[in-house]
C-alpha cells in the first residue's frame, strides 16, 4: 500500500482533493480562526505563508501520508482538510486527524470529510485500523468522531495546558470489521 494516490472523493456536501500551493491562501485565513489554533497547534507554533505555501504545494508528492483538502460543495471553497499520516505497513494502521474553518462548521460537512477519507482507507488502502488523539475539552471533534464510529480507547489525563488548564488527551479509533458493520461502501452510514 502506497498513499501517493490522491484520490478525489466525493460526497452530498463535501469534496475531497488534493492539495496544491495556491490551496495557502485558503488555508491562512483557516488557521488564523482561534479555534484551529486553540485544538490543533501548540501555543508556540509559527506560522507563515511561505510556510504553508511550501506546505501544500509539496502535499501532493508525499508517498507516506495522504493530505486532503476539503471543499464545501455548494460554494465550492476550501474550509479544512484531512490526513491520514504515521502509516504503520506492517499493523495496516494509521494516524487521521482534521481540522474545518469556521465556514464548514456546523452543518455535517466534518463528519462527512471523516467517512470519506476514512472509508477510502479501509476500502481502497486495506487499513485495519486508523486511530487518532483529539483533546478531551474538544467536544464537537469528539462528536463528529463518534458518529463516524470512532471508539474510545483511553484517555491520557492532564497531558498539556491548553487554555490555562490542564487538558486530556482521548485515544479513539475505529476497526475495519467495526467500519464495515455500520457503513456502506462510500462512508455513509448503512440504513
Amino acid at each position: 500500500m502506497s498513499f501517493s494516490v490522491k484520490p478525489l472523493l466525493t460526497g452530498e456536501k463535501t469534496l475531497l482533493r488534493p492539495f496544491t500551493e495556491a490551496d495557502a491562501d485558503g488555508m491562512w485565513a483557516i488557521v488564523q480562526d482561534p479555534e484551529v489554533r486553540r485544538f490543533t497547534f501548540e501555543p508556540a507554533t509559527e506560522l507563515t505563508l511561505e510556510r504553508l505555501r511550501s506546505w501544500y504545494g509539496s502535499r501532493a508528492g508525499q508517498s507516506d501520508r495522504l493530505d486532503l483538502a476539503v471543499v464545501d460543495r455548494a460554494s465550492g471553497e476550501l474550509v479544512g482538510e484531512v490526513v491520514l499520516h504515521e502509516w504503520d505497513p506492517a499493523a495496516r494502521s494509521c494516524t487521521f486527524r482534521t481540522l474545518l474553518g469556521p465556514r464548514g462548521r456546523g452543518r455535517g460537512i466534518g463528519t462527512e470529510a471523516t467517512r470519506l477519507v476514512v472509508g477510502y482507507g479501509f476500502g481502497q488502502l486495506g487499513l485495519h485500523r486508523v486511530q487518532l488523539a483529539v483533546w478531551g475539552h474538544n467536544r464537537r471533534a469528539l462528536r463528529v468522531y463518534e458518529k463516524a464510529g470512532f471508539v474510545v480507547e483511553g484517555v491520557r489525563r492532564e497531558v498539556q495546558v491548553r487554555d490555562g488548564a490542564w487538558a486530556d488527551e482521548v485515544v479513539m479509533a475505529v476497526l475495519d470489521h467495526e467500519w464495515a458493520a455500520v457503513h456502506d461502501g462510500t462512508g455513509s452510514a448503512a440504513p
